[in-house]
């Protein structure tokens, strides 16, 4: 066989090669192009999930209720949202299947098992309750109950009683009112504030979050309540002396967004 013979073989054996590696790579590239185009999906839904958390009225969970159910002081209703069936949790409320209704914004829960139904939900939405027109923007959805990583649920306690607690003493010291009001210049600064605890939820993200009120503040304006994250865990009821940093617009993700919270907090009992 003479050397051109023996070239134009070299030649078209490497032609094959490069034509069976092509046919290969796109068939991998089939096989592999609608997981990628799933992911995608799946990150345009995660976007728009988190610009949804931006207002109440935004991210409300609006749709007609298919099932519904009580149990452990918590409703849970199957909503038919466009066809699309989500199931959300609330504080125990009335209302009946047939009805269209709207939820607060909340937090997704994957893989969630309720221990007083014995039963999971492969993804349920923990919301604060119904959507009312006065619902204020400081908290979307921190309101709801407490979850454990044990599957249980238990309601939050609340205090109900009158809040009248004499403002903080010394440097740095503020009524919630004037956190509200002061928050762009005290944004990451140092505060100190002195209330009464009215809501405690422990143990969620890692920390303990306290609500407290001082009486001062506009509850239509969501201005009379403020959230503290701590490692400290008083009782509701208590009058308590919270030093930490402030932020403002504070926003976690997943519905938990603040336009004031007071963080990395100490909580001392009077």
């Amino acid at each position: 066989m003479d050397a051109k013979k023996i070239v134009f073989l070299i030649a078209l054996l490497s032609m094959s090669a490069v034509f069976l590696v092509s046919c290969q790579n796109a068939k991998e590239s089939k096989k592999t192009e609608p997981k990628a185009e799933k992911t995608a999906s799946a990150a345009v839904k995660v976007e728009k999930n988190a610009d949804a958390t931006q207002s109440p009225a935004d991210s409300a969970l609006k749709g007609k209720v298919v099932e519904t159910m009580n149990s452990g002081g918590y409703t849970y209703a199957l909503l038919d949202r466009n066809g699309v069936k989500t199931w959300v949790a609330i504080p125990e409320t009335k209302i009946k299947v047939g009805e269209v209704v709207t939820f607060q914004p909340g937090a997704e829960i994957l893989n969630f098992r309720s221990r007083t139904l014995n039963r999971e939900f492969k993804r349920i939405i923990f919301s604060g309750g119904l959507l009312s027109p006065n619902a204020g923007a400081n908290s979307t959805s921190m309101s709801m109950g407490m979850y454990s990583p044990h599957g249980g649920m238990t309601a939050p306690v609340t205090f109900t009683g009158d809040v009248h607690v004499k403002k903080a003493t010394g440097p740095n010291a503020y009524t919630v009112a004037e956190l509200y009001e002061k928050a762009a210049s005290l944004d990451r600064k140092k505060v100190k504030v002195r209330g009464r605890v009215v809501k405690v939820l422990p143990n969620i993200m890692g920390k303990n979050w306290i609500h407290i009120q001082d009486g001062s503040g506009d509850p239509a304006k969501s201005t009379n309540d403020l959230v503290v994250t701590s490692q400290d865990l008083p009782s509701v009821g208590d009058v308590v002396t919270v030093s930490g940093t402030l932020y403002k617009d504070k926003d976690f993700g997943a519905g938990y967004k603040y336009r004031v919270i007071v963080e990395e907090a100490s909580v001392v009992r009077k």
